[in-house]
């Protein structure tokens, strides 16, 4: 625990001006983010008699090793250098929103050549127009079947697209009328492309000067005596009423607004989303979070705001967003969302009428799902605790591990020998920090050798940060030398391994933590233990300890152990059945000389198959960029001495003999 005096700035340094602050922690790992209208007057509360303070900010404070802080002109760029920073580096201590569930969206992808309507969960992707988020997939399903009578946008996937393209027939939806059948050239991709943003219009709200166009269009059929038409265009008429009627009228004067609720004990906080357009509810959504600093409603709905509005631009940002607390100061608040948008946005509360009966309707959504979070969380939060606590106390550690990483060998036959690494935080997986390794030094079925290998990659990489940091010194490594190009992947990019675990597990039993644990005393790092849990007894070994550490079966320390173990193992298979499938695809091509994995995709991909690039010639290979005349002859002699053999043929019948 860290004294906040012993990094307190001196007076006069801290400057009266807006900006944002990062506290660190030893590792140099940023812990919490925030703004303020003055930094110096905000900064200064935190360095007061640590009883004065909230518990978590006293927690804060005491676990921060250094507090830095960036200035800037107005509170509009501190409230978006604040976004950006928490979302760079996910600090702890922030409040941090989770999807109380996964929601679907129905999405447009505006970005193709042919747009494409489809059901979508997950972050959202550039080039694509969202609607929702729905309460369930179903209800977008029946929606989107309502509306492709009237507008008939691609919903296939790009393999059937692709081969209903090849074959020259459409598929199914393209036969009754539901698919416009760009694939078969019925229409243009110009046409198309019209056609998915009638949709976004019309899903956007824009529905009754389309409806009336269709009545029109209805009635002139009909005088002109065109029966079946004004007939189809009756139907089209009713199927799209019948889309509207799924969501219902709450708001009478056709209002763009998004409704904000949130209901908060001291610990934590439930957020509930409406979004309302053109008088409907269009969508619905839920956070949940962790109250890890002295934040009230107003900070809340800040939080939330950000969150919600952070990546959107134009039209996804409402006119209006109706929320319980205006956040403090409300200006520059109010000024980021117009400059989100581009025009105005009225951040309010509301006072009375049918909005202010919808926010409750939206507060009482928040607190029945702040009341389902606590009785879905209770009894997890307890069971992690406490078994961080057995697994400290199996093992002699000063203190529960809040970091374990698990390293795990995988391979066939001693052919592709891969490692993976798998991170959990508070006895929950952190997949964002999940590593993988290729074993470089040799092949062969060597489990000991291999995770010497990876866990000294893992922490000289460590050790790599910290000297990049200053907080250590190259010549302090007893054996092992650190290189720059440990620190990186195989496309340049860093790699961020600049955080230590407290317990480190590998997957096997004696043998191979006494291989990490040497890998450890090589490079001097003393401060992390090792243990590793064997699969047949479900034993726990420690290094140097003749006997095992036997848990009860029944132990939550031996379940959290089991699972961040299973983990690894999955994460490692799955990375080296990826590499083996890579390998069976390239087949012959493997044994061309100097040939990588980047040309032989390319030459599959151009070609199709290896079949055919049999009886390609040189002139065509060439035609790959990036493969040259020679390496051309070398993959026809290489196909050419590869080739099965042709099939035994009796002269006299002509039927291919079978020599089985």
């Amino acid at each position: 625990m860290a004294d906040p005096s012993s990094y307190r700035p001196k007076p006069g340094q801290i400057p009266d001006s807006p900006g944002v602050y990062k506290f660190r922690d030893e590792h140099r790992r940023v812990i919490y983010v925030g703004k303020a209208k003055s930094l110096r007057q905000r900064l200064s509360s935190y360095f007061q008699d640590l009883a004065g303070l909230h518990p978590r900010t006293r927690t804060m404070v005491t676990t921060a090793a250094s507090v830095e802080w960036t200035v800037v002109a107005t509170e509009v760029e501190a409230l978006q250098l604040e976004y950006s920073w928490i979302k760079e580096y996910d600090p702890r201590f922030n409040v941090k929103y989770r999807d109380d569930k996964s929601y679907p969206y129905l999405a447009v992808t505006l970005g193709e050549e042919f747009p494409r309507v489809q059901v979508m969960r997950g972050a959202k992707k550039k080039g694509v127009r969202y609607f929702g988020p729905y309460a369930h997939a179903w209800a977008i399903r029946e929606t989107v079947d309502l509306m492709l009578r009237v507008f008939p946008v691609r919903t296939c996937s790009a393999g059937v697209f692709k081969r209903s393209h090849q074959i020259g027939r459409p598929c199914l939806l393209g036969y009754i009328g539901k698919c416009s059948a760009p694939c078969v050239g019925r229409v243009s991709p110009e046409e198309h492309r019209e056609l998915a943003e009638e949709f976004c219009d019309f899903m956007a709200g824009r529905t009754g000067a389309y409806i009336r166009r269709l009545e029109r269009a209805m009635q002139d059929a009909a005088e002109e005596m065109e029966y079946e038409k004004a007939a189809r265009l009756r139907d089209d008429i009713t199927a799209l009423k019948r889309a509207m009627e799924k969501n219902a009228v709450v708001l009478a004067d056709a209002t763009d607004a998004d409704l904000i609720a949130v209901a908060e004990d001291e610990l934590e906080a439930a957020v509930q989303i409406f979004h309302v357009r053109g008088g409907r509810v269009r969508g619905q959504r839920g956070w949940v979070t962790d109250k890890v600093e002295a934040v009230d409603t107003a900070g809340l709905v800040e939080h939330a705001l950000q969150q919600l509005y952070g990546e959107e631009t134009g039209d996804a940002v409402p006119k209006e967003v109706l929320v319980p607390a205006l956040p403090d100061p409300l200006e520059p608040v109010a000024d980021w969302l117009a400059a989100r948008r581009g025009s105005r946005v009225d951040l309010r509360i509301p006072q009375r009428g049918d909005k202010k009966d919808l926010m409750a309707t939206v507060q009482r959504n928040a607190q029945q799902a702040l009341a389902l979070h606590k009785t879905k969380r209770a009894s997890d939060l307890t069971t992690r605790s406490r078994a961080l606590e057995e697994i400290a106390e199996a093992l002699g550690l000063d203190s529960a591990p809040l970091r374990i990483e698990c390293f795990d060998i995988s391979h066939l036959q001693g052919q592709d020998v891969v490692a993976s690494m798998v991170v959990f935080e508070d006895g929950l997986p952190r997949k964002s920090e999940y590593r993988r390794f290729q074993i470089k030094t040799f092949e062969g079925q060597d489990d000991v050798r291999s995770m010497h290998e990876v866990v000294g990659r893992r922490f000289r990489r460590y050790l790599l940060e910290k000297q990049k940091t200053g907080e250590w010194d190259i010549e302090d490594t007893p054996a092992g030398e650190v290189r720059e190009d440990d620190a990186r992947d195989d496309n340049g990019r860093p790699r961020r391994f600049a955080y230590p675990p407290q317990l480190v597990v590998v997957d096997g039993g004696k043998p191979q933590v006494a291989a990490a644990r040497r890998a450890l005393d090589e490079l001097g790092v003393a401060d992390v233990a090792v243990c590793g849990l064997a699969k047949r007894l479900e034993e726990v070994w420690l290094p140097d300890e003749d006997d095992p550490v036997v848990l009860p079966r029944t132990s939550e320390g031996l379940y959290l152990l089991q699972r961040v173990r299973d983990e690894a193992h999955r994460f490692a298979i799955t990375y080296q059945r990826s590499k083996r499938s890579k390998a069976i695809k390239a087949g012959p091509l493997d044994e061309v000389p100097g040939l990588g994995g980047a040309r032989k995709q390319a030459l599959l991909k151009h070609f199709g198959s290896v079949k055919r690039l049999r009886s390609a010639t040189v002139e065509q290979i060439c035609e790959i960029p990036g493969i040259g005349r020679k390496t051309a002859e070398s993959i026809i002699a290489t196909l050419a001495r590869t080739a099965p053999p042709a099939p035994a043929v009796n002269t006299a019948t002509g039927e291919i003999i079978d020599e089985g």
